[in-house]
């Protein structure tokens, strides 16, 4: 499978849904969609046929207010049907702002910013004590690293040596307010994490080949959780949405649309 183009496919459902719906934070799901492409079609193990199979790989979308991104891949996956897409956020529907984990392939219900490295530390805990070998995942905004409860579950990780978690931080330097770095600056986010006491990588997030190398470095590191600052764009993939704190949560036009799938298109027939 060629996952750029995956990659890009997503991309045009989750533009599809925000604007069906009339409503999403289209610049967090196209920053991330990337590393969940890695995830979900090559990293993990995980399936729909096998979602309650013990020893399945766990993740945590901590930013659950991307979770279009999240839900584009899991239809695309199989684990429900892609028509349901259409009843994102319509009144009644099970298809809500963040995961919801009545919906298969979700474990956890998520969107509170700042508890999701907490469940992700408590599953990676739980591996250890009953003997598994499964892998936990947890997917972390840079502007979520604000609230004090990420670096509560980073300490918690490092004392365990928990290495079989590994975190992605979006790393797009953009949030609902504006910069990251005006809102609370964290440069540097690799001292930071480092200092306690995670192994650290730092690659260019929207490329799904430095993703899985990352997640293979993570997997041979023992002693340590990995922490993978994923430096991304912000609506990557649409040139009119890139960099723009003022996509955090916007809903394209008929025109936009149009012209972020002709774009979205055109990029994937380059490829």
């Amino acid at each position: 499978m060629d996952l750029k183009k995956k990659a890009i496919d997503i991309r045009k459902d989750v533009v599809k849904m925000i604007h069906h719906a009339g409503t999403g934070h289209i610049g967090g799901d196209l920053s991330v969609t990337d590393i969940l492409v890695a995830l979900y079609y090559e990293a993990m193990n995980v399936a729909p046929d096998k979602f309650d199979d013990p020893e399945r790989d766990r993740f945590v979308m901590s930013k659950g207010h991307s979770v279009e991104a999240l839900y584009a891949v899991l239809a695309d996956r199989g684990f429900f049907p892609k028509e349901e897409l259409e009843s994102y956020s319509a009144y009644g529907s099970r298809f809500i702002g963040h995961p919801n984990n009545k919906i298969p392939g979700i474990e956890m219900n998520t969107g509170s910013l700042g508890h999701g490295l907490s469940i992700g530390v408590g599953m990676a805990l739980a591996a250890r004590m009953d003997d598994r070998s499964y892998r936990v995942y947890v997917v972390l905004g840079d502007g979520e690293c604000d609230e004090g409860s990420v670096w509560e579950a980073a300490m918690a990780a490092s004392h365990y040596k928990l290495d079989g978690l590994t975190a992605f931080v979006d790393r797009n330097r953009l949030q609902i307010s504006g910069s990251t770095e005006d809102v609370m600056h964290q440069d540097s986010a690799e001292e930071r994490w480092a200092s306690f006491g995670w192994n650290v990588l730092s690659i260019p997030g929207n490329d799904i080949e430095a993703i899985l190398a990352g997640v293979e470095l993570a997997k041979r590191t023992k002693g340590k959780p990995t922490v993978i600052i994923a430096n991304t764009t912000k609506g990557s993939g649409v040139s009119f949405i890139e960099n723009k704190a003022g996509w955090h949560h916007k809903v394209p036009s008929d025109a936009e649309l149009a012209e972020a799938l002709k774009e979205l298109d055109e990029r994937r027939s380059r490829l």
